[in-house]
């Protein structure tokens, strides 16, 4: 939030996903807020109705307001995100997407988010998928870097060094 406001910043992301979600459902609110033909200030008196039960913070219903103001509230998804990958940043965490050929225990998850933090310098925050495409293994990718430890890529590799020698 803006230097000097004093809002936690975990509180306002989470206050700015409860807004996200009351828009995300209701396809009326939705439609309303995209729609030219409603004024912004008729778009401000409504989402300040309906957020004020929530107990939204002054500095993110001022937020929410010069978003409607400058007709960006398609865009509110993006920024909730990347001020979501912000804090995470500024708190030393990196996220990372980890696929595997099968569901992993939690002990090999904490082993592989370990292992990846050891590598990165930076606490991880991972999102696990299943690929059975892979056979077995992990590809992890964390920031630009890649770790494929899937027999799938062990296959290309082993696959481009028979090719090439």
């Amino acid at each position: 939030m803006a230097p000097g406001s004093n809002i936690d910043p975990k509180k306002a992301l989470a206050e700015l996903q409860s807004i996200q979600e009351l828009i995300a459902g209701s396809t009326v609110l939705h439609n309303a807020l995209l729609s030219p033909a409603i004024s912004p200030s008729r778009k401000r008196a409504v989402m300040g109705r309906l957020i004020e039960p929530m107990g939204i913070s002054k500095p993110v219903r001022n937020f929410t307001f010069v978003v409607i103001d400058h007709r960006r509230i398609h865009q509110l998804t993006s920024m909730v995100e990347a001020f979501d990958i912000l804090i995470d940043e500024r708190l030393g965490f990196v996220r990372g997407e980890v696929a595997s050929a099968s569901p992993l225990t939690q002990t090999q998850r904490a082993s592989l988010d370990a292992e990846l933090s050891r590598l990165t310098g930076k606490r991880t925050k991972l999102n696990y998928t299943i690929e059975p495409s892979l056979i077995g293994g992990v590809l992890a990718r964390v920031g630009s870097l890649v770790y494929d430890g899937s027999v799938r890529g062990q296959l290309e590799r082993l696959r481009v060094k028979l090719a090439n020698g």
